[in-house]
């Protein structure tokens, strides 16, 4: 019950626009079995480089192919290079994406940007284990548009409610680096950590 609570706490301190759907309902779905992640189809693989290294990363077409065309298309049209993993939480996730945290002047909206576009919820089987790349979204499931999250943790209270969409192959210590940073009350690293994103 301890560990619940404190998980329940963690992402309450998630401020909104992304992860503060989370809520007493999903905490008691972590207790449903879940699916094994399924091998990686052989296909795009993407890499995200960093001050801190790189991080390599394979999808999962089979189970959220619009999401993996959806972040396929941002990062091929550059429009991840320049952003900041703009939210991090010890042992839970760190989370980028956001268009608006290339702007350093206003970090009040970080966490509120995306693309025009948006895609519909692609919920699967494929649990939220370390290393997973899922989707954040606002309260409406099928708001997802560019922010994304890599958990360092396993965090299967997040099982059918977020989207996943791929996972880091090569790299986790990069994340464990990035998760661990001094941040500010908001969870924001008070370091910058832009991020390319190349396809391969």
């Amino acid at each position: 019950m301890q560990k619940r609570t404190m998980w329940m706490w963690m992402v309450a301190m998630v401020m909104s626009g992304s992860l503060l759907v989370i809520g007493s309902a999903t905490a008691v779905a972590a207790g449903k079995d879940s699916a094994s992640k399924p091998e990686s189809a052989k296909g795009p693989r993407a890499v995200i480089k960093t001050q801190f290294g790189d991080m390599e990363l394979t999808f999962f077409p089979q189970k959220a192919p619009k999401h993996v065309e959806n972040f396929l298309n941002l990062a091929k049209s550059g429009f991840y290079n320049g952003t900041i993993f703009h939210r991090v939480i010890p042992g839970f996730m760190i989370q980028g994406g956001d268009p608006n945290t290339k702007d350093p002047n206003k970090p009040e909206t970080y966490g509120m940007g995306g693309p025009k576009e948006r895609v519909h919820a692609e919920f699967n089987d494929i649990p939220h284990k370390r290393g997973i790349l899922s989707m954040a979204r606002s309260n409406d499931p099928n708001s997802a548009g560019s922010q994304f999250f890599i958990v360092v943790k396993d965090a299967n209270f997040l099982d059918g409610q977020y989207t996943v969409f791929g996972e880091v192959v090569k790299g986790m210590e990069v994340a464990d680096k990035i998760v661990n940073l001094p941040r500010n009350p908001r969870d924001l690293p008070n370091e910058r950590v832009e991020m390319t994103v190349v396809v391969e």
